[in-house]
């Protein structure tokens, strides 16, 4: 698998051309498609022209040539946002999401459309994991998190409302990043489910990637250097027992990942989260229902074209009360004033992204439960890939931080990657 900081860095270097790039990676896509299945729409005239466009010139942005996945509730211009239903079947995007625009100003190519959930919720779609193709690759970032693992793109763009990108990235061993609610990066020209809790998501090979792809959106100069790592920090484990059953495997690569922390000079800080995160569960289901039941209201008039599982989400939207929506969002504001205030004297949060390896089956996208905690809380959350359980199937680890200090959860969640990594 090419990492971002690699391709980028060799384009840079002239020893590549963004045609060989993009033509490098249809070839991949042709290899791997039939068997992953993570693309619902290839661009391949359109990805072919760009490429030949940036080489006629002699200069391009930071992301040059970088051949780009993109989850299937996003805007593209020209093509279809289907949404993985088909209730939206040929809808084109007159525009691109300013995710996508900006993305293409750095240089960057869309290759095409990514698998997703239908309307990004549980109903899969047909992708499958590339490390086991008897297994889910997760949801709703599905389709993308598989085109990073096959190394068809060292990019791709996804979302979560609930677990939707940190569960994909944990199944598929690659690295995952879910922006904080209220930053740069917004979900302008996507399909929402829960607007309060919509994110962007970044899916690339690994955490440096992650860095350097949110540097470049964000705005920086230029690309970052390597990550430095942290000096001492102040690290609060999270089991994640109090909301769900976690794996002897799973539970086996936090501990080391924690003691490879300390030993790199980490001090733990203790957290009562059996008080804390299972009311943040709680109103986090609330308000995903709620906010989906009205965003989809023209969609639940048609429930013989929608799952069971999205009838059902939106049926309990629908039976939810204003007193219980604004219930919910009171618990979500005090209790992201309290974290934040942990999370000015704690580093980050380490815990697992999922309750293990990606489940076996395709009929069901696993469970997001370790991700609803933090997503009602609108923190940034970090994917960290690199453990593995005994059977060969990755497991991904997270690290939760404050929205203003992504540098040294990037740096931290660089330094755990690269320890999981070595002792694997």
């Amino acid at each position: 698998m090419r990492t971002l900081s690699a391709l980028t860095a060799g384009m840079a270097r002239g020893e590549l051309s963004a045609a060989e790039v993009i033509a490098g990676a249809l070839e991949r896509l042709d290899r791997t498609e039939s068997d992953v299945r993570a693309w619902v729409r290839v661009d391949r005239d359109g990805a072919l022209s760009s490429a030949r466009e940036l080489d006629a010139v002699p200069s391009g942005g930071p992301l040059r040539g970088v051949p780009v996945g993109v989850k299937d509730i996003i805007d593209v211009a020209g093509l279809p946002t289907e949404c993985g239903s088909p209730l939206r079947r040929g809808r084109i995007a007159e525009a691109d999401a300013p995710l996508v625009a900006r993305l293409r100003r750095l240089g960057a190519i869309p290759l095409g459309k990514t698998v997703t959930t239908e309307f990004a919720y549980f109903a899969p779609g047909p992708t499958r994991n590339p490390h086991n193709l008897a297994h889910t690759p997760g949801g709703s970032s599905s389709g993308s998190a598989a085109a990073v693992a096959t190394g068809v793109v060292p990019l791709a763009l996804g979302s979560q409302t609930a677990g939707s990108l940190t569960r994909p990235a944990s199944y598929c061993g690659v690295a995952g990043f879910v922006a904080p609610a209220g930053g740069p990066l917004d979900t302008t020209g996507f399909v929402g489910l829960a607007p309060g809790l919509d994110a962007v998501g970044l899916l690339t090979p690994t955490v440096a990637d992650l860095r350097l792809a949110h540097g470049a959106l964000t705005g920086a100069d230029r690309l970052p250097g390597p990550p430095e790592p942290p000096t001492r920090p102040r690290l609060a484990v999270w089991s994640g027992d109090e909301l769900a059953e976690i794996s002897t495997d799973m539970r086996a690569a936090l501990v080391r990942s924690v003691e490879d922390a300390v030993a790199n000079g980490a001090v733990l800080v203790d957290v009562d989260w059996p008080a804390l995160t299972p009311r943040l569960v709680e109103a986090h289901v609330t308000v995903m229902a709620y906010e989906a039941a009205r965003t989809l209201a023209e969609e639940s008039t048609h429930p013989d074209r929608l799952s069971a599982p999205l009838n059902e989400l939106l049926a309990h939207g629908r039976s939810l009360t204003t007193g219980d929506y604004e219930h919910a969002r009171s618990v979500a504001r005090r209790e992201r004033s309290a974290m934040l205030a942990l999370l000015c004297d704690v580093d980050a949060v380490l815990g697992p992204a999922a309750p293990g390896a990606a489940p076996k089956g395709l009929t069901a996208t696993g469970s997001p439960v370790l991700s609803r905690p933090w997503q009602l809380l609108g923190l940034p959350a970090v994917t960290v890939p690199g453990h593995r359980d005994a059977q060969g199937m990755p497991l991904g680890l997270q690290l939760v931080g404050h929205p203003y200090r992504l540098e040294g959860l990037f740096s931290f969640g660089h330094a755990v990657e690269r320890a999981a990594r070595a002792n694997g």
